[in-house]
């Protein structure tokens, strides 16, 4: 217990004063951890101060904030190429919160065009990782060999302590082998909160529901697109709870409605725990509460919400972008300062949360891309918008499946016929009317893909075929 305290006094000096946390010191915090979990069943309360800061008091917040951007700020204007001209004319060392909004946010453009500038001169790149492209060129992300370390040890910390991971359990992963970095860090934290870990990526979804049904695994990590062909094919089955034995469904990524949440929890009978995560802004993070609320990691990163047009922060109520800065030193290889997501939330009203994280601020969960939004004389509609009212409508088949555009003031969509399963074009426009949305639906009767999602990064593998090789 003694060597744990020094552990602990050491990570929260490091913490404070900016240098590079040790991984090793993190990873022998989890074994510490994993020992208590063993003896005592439950980590002792000192130890989760480690990970939740002092967020619910604005100064104490704003105090770390200012220091955390000072650090990260200091770093980028003396070791990277693409930050060096930015930051030229800013005092880093007195940099506050107000005079960082006047820096211009960085972009997925960006990163495409000049990853090599982005990379720092003080480190070693070491391994590659890349975003899926689903909604545009992919962009790669460079990782050290500290974030290797790094990140799977705060993850292990983090989950054993809220309970999420832990000794027993088994994870399936269905995600795309394209996201490197993930795959990588999911793989080492349940390494070190001695869980194992079942990686499947994104094959047939008839082989993932027959490992499922091993009742081996004890968690599902997926995007929602792909729970959502997870459990049309269970239905197809008529499988039921009972025949699994899951505890929590993890999906991130993409849109995640209320009605696949509740199919699946009905389905799988684990709950549907929806968070924030991308390649770009690694290892800051965001989990939703008990009523929906995103809450950001505010320990690893800062994050703003702009207008969807402009630089100004978005009102109360208001949506707006998300902008993220992860510091240093959870940050190491290719940093970004103020990068702008594409991600779209709402800012919530004025007031004390009533949730289960109220701590720590929150904004709305993300609608979908600032891109993707249809302007109408209704307002804005966004993918969320869309994908909650087509999923909820019986018989449509899921993932929804569509295209809209904006068209004299209306939402536009397109909806492939072989999906109508009996609706007919003004139940779907009534739907949408009951919502406040004036919409105009055009049936397309060719087999286009109308909207790709991520259950569309298909694996195809050799399972089930008989495989020859020649002498």
């Amino acid at each position: 217990m003694f060597e744990t305290g020094i552990r602990q006094a050491r990570m929260a000096i490091a913490t404070v004063s900016g240098r590079r946390i040790g991984p090793q010191l993190l990873e022998r915090l989890a074994g510490d951890l994993l020992t208590t979990l063993h003896e005592f069943g439950a980590p002792g309360d000192d130890v989760g101060q480690l990970l939740d800061g002092p967020f619910a008091d604005p100064d104490a917040r704003e105090h770390f904030q200012t220091q955390a951007i000072r650090r990260t700020a200091r770093r980028l204007a003396a070791q990277s190429r693409f930050y060096r001209p930015v930051l030229a004319d800013v005092n880093v060392r007195r940099l506050t919160l107000t005079q960082l909004m006047t820096i211009p946010p960085t972009t997925k453009a960006d990163l495409v065009a000049r990853w090599p500038d982005l990379i720092c001169s003080d480190v070693t790149a070491c391994l590659s990782t890349r975003t899926t492209g689903t909604t545009g060129r992919p962009a790669e992300i460079w990782m050290s060999a500290y974030e290797a370390r790094l990140w799977p040890a705060l993850a292990a910390l983090s989950s054993m302590l809220r309970g999420e991971v832990g000794p027993g359990d088994c994870l399936q992963v269905n995600i795309s082998s394209r996201a490197t970095a993930a795959v990588q860090t999911v793989a080492r934290m349940c390494q070190l909160a001695g869980a194992r870990i079942r990686v499947l990526g994104q094959v047939p979804v008839r082989q993932s529901l027959d490992s499922l049904l091993s009742r081996e695994p004890t968690q599902l990590n997926c995007y929602p697109s792909y729970l959502a062909e997870l459990v049309t094919e269970a239905w197809r089955q008529g499988l039921s709870c009972a025949d699994f034995a899951l505890r929590t469904i993890n999906v991130g990524g993409e849109i995640l409605s209320a009605a696949l949440a509740a199919a699946a929890t009905e389905t799988f009978g684990a709950p549907v725990v929806d968070g924030f995560g991308m390649t770009e802004i690694l290892p800051v993070s965001g989990r939703v509460c008990d009523v929906g609320h995103l809450h950001p990691d505010l320990n690893t990163g800062l994050v703003e919400v702009l207008r969807l047009n402009g630089s100004a922060p978005a009102a109360p109520g208001e949506l707006g972008r998300m902008v993220v800065t992860p510091y240093f030193p959870y940050r190491d290889c290719m940093p970004v300062l103020r990068y702008d997501t594409g991600d779209v939330v709402r800012c919530l009203p004025e007031g004390p949360l009533n949730c289960d994280l109220a701590g720590t601020p929150a904004v709305s969960p993300v609608h979908g891309k600032a891109s993707h939004i249809v302007d109408t004389h209704c307002g804005p509609v966004t993918t969320r918008d869309i994908v909650e009212i087509l999923e909820s409508l019986p018989g449509l088949p899921w993932p929804a499946r569509y295209r809209a555009k904006g068209r004299d003031g209306f939402l536009q969509l397109t909806i492939a016929a072989s999906a109508l399963n009996g609706l007919t074009a003004a139940q779907i426009q009534d739907r949408f009317a009951d919502h406040g949305i004036d919409t105009l639906v055009e049936v397309s009767t060719s087999d286009e893909i109308l909207r790709h999602v991520r259950a569309d990064l298909s694996e195809a593998t050799f399972a089930g075929a008989a495989v020859t090789t020649g002498a």
